[in-house]
């Protein structure tokens, strides 16, 4: 990981390059942050990207010919949630895959779950100019034996709302879509559908984002444009145009980067355009955070036009074959994935049938581009359950008895009540 600090996640592509000049609306530039970055924070930034682009590879595999749009950082934290309860190999696995190893030995959860919280508290008040929410929750199905100090140090750590939740009751996933849409702006709605019988554990992050350009467009310079698609077909767009105003720029043999600053210039949307002669995979096949960081960092500042297309996209995805490609299968297979660290002293989960797994991690995400800026939320879910979950059982219709000899099969007495008559 590079001492610089360069991204955090897709929406915060450019921190720490240089300020732009003449902001609009009154906002001070940003030229530093207000305090050194930690080792930890550094070596978290670092995975987060690594994590990220090991997410764009896949992603980009299982739909190629998809838009996409996502937040390494939301999933990230997601999955840090379940991490500190996850115990030998299936850690390792997890934390693997979320990039922490970079070919050395993985940091002790304490540094990891330490630099979660400090830089999330970076992150939300870097910029007055520019609107922006970390929100975390873990809901819980009451009366599972969960370790208080799982639960505890997911609300210290992850600042995460901890509340109990009957997942048996058809009105359960309307409480955390509540949850969702609330912490996302009314951005993101139906995050859940309806939950897995064995799910005992739902963890969830939403990131939100509002900036405004540093230096607008004009609404009345957006016109009718065509924009090219891959297939070698056009397609008219509405095309923003800035005719002035300073921007970090520079060309790359595969193309050029154009990095548009918001409020105090902290906050960036950086665009990578390939050559017109390159598809944009053989731009991005191969894209790592090491040849990130040579794109972004200390980008020259450069008036140039911009002509950007005003758009609206909503993306939705299951992230379990992807993670499971990416090396943390371990974590989804009942009997194998280890969450020991989820429950209670002395409570056998293989002996209850009750084994902790992840049984889903999903995305949904959402960006608005416009002439004043940009708006945009994720909200990643990930779904912990058992084999078979020790949901209570009430006896409150009609059933089927027998008294049976366990070892031989031979049943002694077999009947049906309908109507329980009173003692």
């Amino acid at each position: 990981m590079t001492g610089t600090a360069t991204a955090a996640m897709m929406l915060l592509a450019a921190m720490g390059c240089q300020d732009p000049t003449g902001p609009e609306g009154g906002a001070d530039p940003i030229t530093e942050l207000p305090r050194t970055l930690t080792i930890g924070e550094q070596d978290l930034i670092g995975a987060s990207n690594r994590f990220g682009f090991s997410l764009l590879g896949q992603l980009r595999d299982a739909e190629p010919a998809e838009n996409l749009f996502y937040s390494p950082l939301s999933a990230h934290i997601a999955l840090g949630m379940a991490l500190t309860g996850a115990r030998d190999s299936t850690y390792d696995a997890i934390a693997t895959t979320l990039g922490f190893a970079d070919g050395g030995a993985l940091p002790p959860l304490e540094d990891i779950n330490a630099s979660y919280e400090s830089l999330a508290d970076l992150l939300l008040g870097l910029d007055p100019k520019v609107e922006i929410g970390i929100a975390n929750s873990a809901w819980y199905q009451p009366m599972f034996p969960f370790r208080l100090e799982f639960l505890s140090t997911v609300q210290r750590v992850f600042d995460a709302r901890v509340d109990s939740l009957d997942f048996s009751d058809p009105n359960a996933p309307d409480v955390i879509n509540s949850w969702v849409d609330s912490a996302t702006n009314g951005r993101i709605d139906k995050m859940i559908e309806e939950f897995d019988a064995r799910e005992v554990l739902s963890l969830l992050n939403a990131i939100y984002f509002k900036g405004q350009w540093t230096h607008q467009f004009d609404p009345d310079d957006t016109r009718d444009a065509l924009f090219h698609l891959p297939d070698g077909s056009t397609k008219t767009v509405r095309m923003m145009v800035r005719g002035e105003g300073t921007f970090g720029h520079r060309w790359e043999p595969d193309g050029e980067i154009i990095d548009l600053p918001y409020g105090g210039g902290a906050f960036r949307m950086t665009i990578v355009l390939p050559r017109p002669d390159l598809a944009i995979e053989d731009v991005i096949d191969g894209l790592d955070a090491a040849r990130w960081d040579a794109w972004t960092a200390d980008l020259p500042e450069a008036g140039v036009p911009v002509h950007l297309p005003r758009f609206t996209l909503e993306w939705e995805k299951s992230l379990n074959d992807v993670l499971k490609a990416l090396g943390m299968e371990i974590a989804f297979v009942p009997g194998r994935a280890d969450f020991g660290g989820m429950l209670q002293d002395g409570f056998d989960p293989q002996a209850m049938g009750t084994d902790l797994h992840i049984t889903r991690v999903k995305q949904k995400s959402f960006v608005d581009v416009n002439e004043e800026g940009t708006e945009a939320a994720a909200a990643t879910s990930v779904g912990v359950g058992v084999t078979s979950a020790p949901v209570p059982v009430v006896v409150d219709r009609p059933f089927l008895l027998a008294i049976r000899e366990r070892l031989s099969g031979t049943i002694l007495f077999l009947g049906v009540v309908l109507d329980p008559p009173s003692r």
